[in-house]
């Protein structure tokens, strides 16, 4: 074999190697070659995984996760998933994953622990209330927004936001979320805002009757949680999943995850 056929051998050789590790950037740097594991919750929760079945594709987590992992070079057949809890991820150490998705807020303290990607989602603000209110006549207009009796933690950000909606009536302020919470079980006020994971949460599990009004943009937040891929500390796929995430996010393909699954599908309307 000549010297020129043997380094078109060889170059096929290596092309080849590193499509099946994931074309690219992500060759090499995953835990398992040509294989993208993701970490999602035991259970995973709607609406960010439909069913508990990632592999579904269906849920916004589920969505962006294939979406991250086709922009990365993997195929849907490429991708698998395991489970753990939310807490176990945070801690430092090796990982069974080479991402975990499960709404992380990006945070300092976590960020000395293990590593995040760039943000696929920056959270809104939502109007929990019960669907009392709404049956009385509350809509997603700030007109009618104005008209509620509201409450809030006096240290969050939803006081300030609560000032750009400028009810009628001065807001009730409690020590915490919790308080907000039993007030809003108790009748004794009409709203309060959390972030949208939280509301969906609390409309659905701790408040009897709760409801969502309706959502502001994530850019009326004075400081919005942002969730983030953890990842090992270290994690030489960062770079690589950052990139996935910017072009998705320059092309609008996550903000049409988003209109999909946290708005379309969770029925809460965006209050303008």
């Amino acid at each position: 074999m000549n010297t020129l056929l043997t380094s078109a051998v060889a170059l096929l050789i290596a092309t080849t190697t590193a499509q099946a590790g994931g074309h690219g950037c992500a060759a090499g740097k995953t835990l398992t070659d040509g294989t993208l594991t993701i970490a999602t919750g035991n259970p995973a929760y709607y609406p960010w995984v439909m069913n508990d079945a990632p592999e579904s594709k269906e849920g916004f987590e589920a969505a962006v996760a294939y979406a991250v992992a086709n922009e990365m070079g993997f195929d849907d057949d490429a991708v698998t998933w395991v489970r753990t809890s939310f807490d176990e991820a945070i801690q430092p150490g090796a990982k069974n994953f080479d991402v975990n998705m499960q709404q992380y807020s990006i945070t300092p303290e976590r960020e000395m622990m293990v590593d995040f990607s760039l943000p696929y989602y920056t959270s809104a603000m939502a109007v929990l209330t019960t669907g009392k209110v709404i049956s009385a006549g509350a809509e997603p207009t700030l007109e009618s927004l104005r008209g509620l009796l509201w409450g809030a933690a006096a240290t969050t950000t939803a006081v300030p936001m609560l000032a750009e909606i400028a009810p009628n009536r001065d807001p009730m302020l409690y020590n915490d979320n919790t308080d907000v919470t039993a007030a809003i079980a108790a009748n004794q006020i009409d709203a309060a805002l959390f972030d949208l994971p939280t509301a969906l949460f609390l409309s659905a599990v701790m408040v009897e009757d709760g409801a969502l009004l309706g959502q502001f943009p994530a850019d009326r937040s004075e400081a919005p949680d942002q969730f983030g891929m953890l990842m090992e500390e270290g994690n030489p796929l960062r770079d690589c999943v950052n990139a996935a995430i910017t072009s998705l996010t320059d092309s609008g393909a996550l903000a049409e995850i988003e209109a999909t699954w946290l708005q379309s599908a969770t029925g809460v309307p965006v209050i303008e």
